[in-house]
């Protein structure tokens, strides 16, 4: 089956597992998820799939479900936090709905993965978990961080690698594991991950000081308003580094954080830059695999990502 028939089944799937008895969880589930997006996590689970020699595409198709609805559920949580109005060229649940319900929605959006997920093994189960409460750390990390004024390079480096690279991770090694890849696959296809959360996140907090609200579907500006992204961080404190060293494993974000700017343009202008680095490293990563057209495009997502206007 073609990609983009498995991401229109993703879709058909992401409307039905939200269906609720009580009508408002439905209708506001269905808003955002109706309203599209890049489907850029799900797309990652079945590229994944696909580029390890997965037979069974289906199989994946829950899995690719299961995180767009986090990913989902913690948009329509950070709406609340960042009192946002619009999210892919809609009004948030919450502009809409009030506050109480945006958050009984993103809860709902979590539990409807436990669901899902009740019926696959362990390891898979494990994955999805290690993934949420990692990203929940990394917007914790950036909440803090903006609060007490204390948001610099290396922090910023952290936070980005929990919030956005941790699920980014849990996409591609659930559509290795469930196609049972060997372990070195599945270890090239999450440092690819790694990386590629890191090019996709400084890129989107680049837009978010140079876009617009109407291109990019969503409120522009949020983060330097909030005291927190890339141009906080980069006017903040210096954090020495010994040159980039991305490991999967590395928690030395001040490594990370080498090589940034100071000022506001040089931040945009080094932080594109050190995005399309992290996707060259992203790109590097996939070497290992076999040569396919699910690894080219893997590739090709990442130099998108790094590069994306929107």
């Amino acid at each position: 089956m073609a990609l983009d028939d498995l991401l229109k089944a993703v879709d058909e799937r992401l409307l039905s597992v939200t269906q609720s008895a009580v009508p408002v969880l439905q209708d506001a589930s269905n808003h955002l998820l109706a309203a599209g997006g890049k489907r850029l996590r799900p797309r990652l689970v079945l590229l994944a799939h696909a580029a390890v020699n997965g037979q069974t595409p289906d199989d994946a198709i829950p899995l690719a479900v299961g995180v767009e609805l986090i990913h989902t559920a913690t948009l329509v949580h950070d709406d609340i936090n960042d009192h946002g109005t619009m999210r892919r060229g809609r009004e948030t649940v919450n502009a809409r709905w009030g506050g109480t319900v945006a958050l009984l929605t993103g809860d709902f959006m979590f539990t409807k993965v436990y669901q899902m997920m009740a019926t696959y093994p362990r390891e898979i189960n494990a994955i999805l978990a290690e993934a949420t409460a990692t990203l929940v750390e990394g917007e914790t990390l950036q909440i803090l961080a903006a609060k007490q004024g204390a948001l610099d390079r290396e922090t910023y480096m952290e936070i980005i690698a929990k919030k956005t690279a941790a699920l980014f991770v849990a996409a591609v090694e659930l559509g290795a594991t469930i196609a049972h890849a060997p372990a070195e696959w599945t270890a090239a296809l999450k440092a690819y991950a790694f990386n590629l959360g890191l090019a996709f996140q400084i890129a989107d907090d680049i837009l978010d000081l140079i876009g617009d609200t109407t291109t990019l579907g969503k409120n522009a500006g949020i983060d330097v308003a909030q005291g927190r992204g890339l141009a906080v961080a980069m006017q903040g404190g210096h954090t020495p580094g010994n040159g980039i060293a991305v490991e999967l494993a590395n928690d030395d974000f001040s490594a990370l954080a080498e090589g940034f700017g100071d000022s506001l343009q040089e931040a945009v202008t080094k932080g594109r830059a050190k995005a399309r680095e992290y996707a060259d490293l992203a790109v590097q990563s996939l070497d290992v695999l076999p040569a396919s057209p699910a690894r080219d495009e893997l590739r090709d997502l990442a130099y998108q990502a790094a590069n994306r206007d929107h």
